[in-house]
């Protein structure tokens, strides 16, 4: 059995789904439930026994060392997170609290439970986080792509807690001892991506006839990475990384804002065309950019494809229509997390006069 922390948001779910559907390792998925974890994208494994769901915070030291002494799982897989920027300028504490505190409780837990194991089983236990490549700050145009030996610079609230749960964890390893494998992802897309992030932001707000807010310029870069990329490099990292190291884990795709939202907008017109006939691009909306915004982050993905032969086996082009055609088939995923306070919450933030202007 594995642990899989944050299991029920949008990287974890697609995680666990991957995992059982192509072996029969039970996973025990522990998660919070807040705004962005959701049971309904574990759906298709109600009454799957191979599945134990469990509600409950990383923070909560004693509820994770029950667990592990209970379950005895043979790898730890840390995906619960605060995991948005603009949510993380708005309100920090939260961040703070699950992304140092709750990382630190969980690798206190972990660390107790492995010391307790056997000879054998402890050097055979993992702990693997699942960190970003915010930590490393922003890249000029021509600036190299981040190596794992790129130092930490980040430059929101979100990205220094993730910095500061990144080093929790690698100093767990040397002075402790626990054999930890961290990776550095890209930026992901995909099924079950909470409609906070861009691309399904685009998605919902075009079908729903609403204005598709881009940031500044919309010259922002990043490097995107199909979620079930990200899933097949985290086993294998899983499998076979070298305990104390890190992994950076990219697509090889590196795309302006813009052009991402060009891109959704061409899919829908072929595959969804609005009934006046206009093109879902007359919905672009330049909103006023949020402090401190990272100009670009790539991956250098290098490192994992030399030392564990894993690379990305989507493109861009492949991965976004997959995304897009997702969302078109689950209407009703989208219509239950875009009700009620969510969707309020996404009006009032991009609510600008530029905005306003392109919903009339």
């Amino acid at each position: 059995m594995i642990l899989v922390t944050g299991g029920a948001g949008f990287i974890g779910a697609n995680f666990v789904l991957d995992w059982l559907a192509g072996c029969d390792e039970p996973v025990l998925n522990l998660d919070k439930l807040t705004y962005a974890g959701n049971l309904q994208n574990l759906e298709s494994l109600q009454g799957d026994a191979r599945h134990v769901f469990v509600q409950g915070d990383i923070g909560d030291r004693d509820l994770a060392g029950r667990l592990l002494a209970e379950h005895r799982p043979r790898a730890v897989v840390n995906f619960a997170a605060e995991s948005h920027v603009d949510r993380s300028i708005h309100g920090p504490e939260d961040f703070i609290q699950t992304n140092v505190v709750g990382t630190f409780r969980l690798l206190e837990a972990v660390r107790q439970h492995w010391q307790s194991l056997p000879e054998g089983e402890r050097a055979a236990f993992r702990f693997l986080h699942v960190s970003t490549d915010e930590v490393y700050g922003t890249l000029g145009a021509q600036d190299p792509a981040f190596a794992e030996t790129h130092a930490f610079e980040p430059n929101s609230p979100y990205s220094a807690s993730k910095a500061a749960s990144d080093h929790l964890v690698r100093a767990w390893h040397h002075t402790y001892g626990l054999p930890v494998l961290t990776t550095n992802c890209s930026n992901n897309y995909g099924p079950f991506h909470f409609p906070e992030k861009l691309i399904p932001l685009m998605i919902v707000n075009a079908l729903a006839g609403k204005p598709l807010p881009v940031y500044g310029d919309g010259m922002q870069i990043r490097d995107w990475l199909y979620v079930r990329d990200h899933c097949s490099a985290i086993r294998r990292v899983l499998e076979a990384g070298r305990p104390g190291e890190t992994y950076n884990v990219g697509g090889w795709n590196e795309k302006p804002n813009i052009e991402i939202v060009q891109t959704i907008c061409a899919l829908l017109d072929e595959l969804r065309p609005r009934a006046d006939g206009q093109r879902y691009a007359a919905q672009i909306a330049y909103v006023q950019d949020r402090p401190g915004h990272d100009r670009r982050y790539a991956i250098d993905a290098r490192k994992i494809e030399r030392e564990l032969g894993w690379k990305p086996a989507e493109t861009f082009e492949t991965g976004i229509r997959k995304t897009v055609e997702w969302y078109l088939a689950h209407a009703d995923w989208v219509g239950a997390v875009t009700s009620g306070a969510y969707r309020d919450w996404i009006d009032r933030q991009y609510r600008t006069p530029a905005a306003e202007a392109a919903a009339a």
